[in-house]
Parts: structure tokens; C-alpha cells; sequence
């Protein structure tokens, strides 16, 4: 379970780093909201999912699916460029974040 909710909390991750640049500097009132609101259950997720996971594992698991989803995001919907060398680097990433599962 503590890995399911470690999953959730790192695509809430993108949730928010995405409404953070959505509210331009906190001048837009609902990106803003999704912001904090995505923020606060990520944090709590993660916190709760450090209970059980190694928070080494837990926290680099965690920022690894926030960076790779917020990547995906931007190169899909927000015009961030793609290319192979990108792709491959998100890759490495994921490789990374599977290896820490496996090895737990």
C-alpha cells in the first residue's frame, strides 16, 4: 500500500509543479489552488509512504516520478521540445525508479 501511495503522491507532484506554472507567479487564483491543494497531499502521501519505504528509496522514487510526469506533460501539452536524447534521459530515470522498487 505504501507504494501505491507513493505513486499517487509523485503524479500529485506533477499535479502541482504544473498549477505552480500555470498560476504565473501565484497571479492566477485557481492554478493557485490546485497548486496548494496538490502540495499539501503529495506532502502528506510522501510522508505517509515514508512510514514503511526507506526515505532514501521513498524521496528519490518520489521526485523521479514528479520529474519524469512533469517532463512528459510539458514535452506532450505544453510545447517543451522532445527529442531522443530527452526521451532517453526520462528513461534513464524511470530505469532508476524501478531499480530502487526492485532492490527494496
Amino acid at each position: 500500500m505504501a507504494w501505491v501511495l507513493l505513486l499517487v503522491s509523485g503524479l500529485l507532484e506533477t499535479v502541482w509543479a504544473i498549477a505552480l506554472s500555470a498560476s504565473q507567479g501565484f497571479s492566477r487564483l485557481w492554478p493557485s489552488v490546485v497548486f496548494v491543494v496538490a502540495l499539501v497531499l503529495s506532502m502528506a502521501g510522501l510522508a505517509l509512504a515514508l512510514r514503511t519505504i526507506p526515505v532514501g528509496t521513498g524521496y528519490a522514487v518520489w521526485v523521479g516520478i514528479g520529474a519524469v510526469g512533469t517532463a512528459v506533460v510539458g514535452m506532450a501539452w505544453q510545447g517543451d521540445g522532445v527529442s531522443v536524447a530527452r526521451v532517453l534521459c526520462l528513461l534513464l530515470i524511470v530505469s532508476g525508479i524501478v531499480g530502487l522498487k526492485l532492490l527494496h
